[in-house]
């Protein structure tokens, strides 16, 4: 299960409604709330510039957080909608989602490889790992994220495509697409050895010439 779930702080907001919203917003803070759990619902405000810092890295939809509130038990939480200045693009407003062990959620789970040094390819032919994917977007319960999806490269050979059928999926853990086996990685044979191949292919489709004279 993953242990690295990142933190989010945040602070009870006094008062509810827009006139406290906007006095959040005028003390540098971005007005929230979360909710379900089977638990009250909570008002809370985030740094703006720390939030703004989170949500460009990407991906803050489909992240769980553990969220930290002064006087609160820690929870883990997903953001279920953020509302933006219609203008500046800014956040306004942010929802979260209290999520029980037993819920679902989607998120994305890095790709770890190993047993390089017993693939051949790699370790003396010069091949090179070429990774498509470096994370998979899985449908997961929310009490036992992987850390990692694992593919292990040993007996591997040149030219191979890893899909994600290759891949042994945690217990419990499902893709989000589910329709199409795509590609997570293959090995590429080296640059001169690809340019001969082509060299070779490219002779042999030359159609051979009748000398004059003969």
């Amino acid at each position: 299960m993953a242990d690295k779930i990142p933190d989010l702080h945040a602070e009870v907001r006094a008062g509810t409604g827009k006139g406290a919203a906007r006095t959040a917003r005028r003390n540098g803070m971005v007005p929230g709330v979360v909710y379900g759990g089977g638990v009250d619902p909570v008002a809370l405000q985030l740094d703006f510039n720390k939030l703004l810092t989170r949500l460009r890295k990407g991906r803050f939809m489909s992240t769980l957080f553990n969220l930290k509130v002064e006087g609160h038990d820690d929870v883990r939480v997903i953001c279920r909608g953020v509302q933006r200045h219609v203008v500046k693009d800014l956040p306004t407003h942010i929802d979260f989602m209290r999520l029980k062990r037993t819920s679902r959620v989607n998120i994305f789970i890095p790709v770890e490889f190993i047993n390089e040094e017993e693939c051949k390819a790699l370790k003396s032919g010069g091949g090179t790992l070429t990774v498509v994917r470096n994370e998979v977007e899985m449908n997961v319960l929310a009490g036992d994220i992987p850390d990692h999806l694992t593919i292990d490269l040993a007996g591997r050979a040149m030219g191979d495509t890893i899909h994600f059928s290759d891949v042994q999926l945690p217990e419990g853990a499902k893709p989000v697409i589910s329709d199409r086996d795509f590609v997570i990685a293959n090995i590429a044979a080296p640059k001169t050895i690809a340019a001969d191949d082509e060299d070779d292919v490219a002779a042999d489709d030359v159609p051979a010439t009748e000398v004059d004279g003969e």
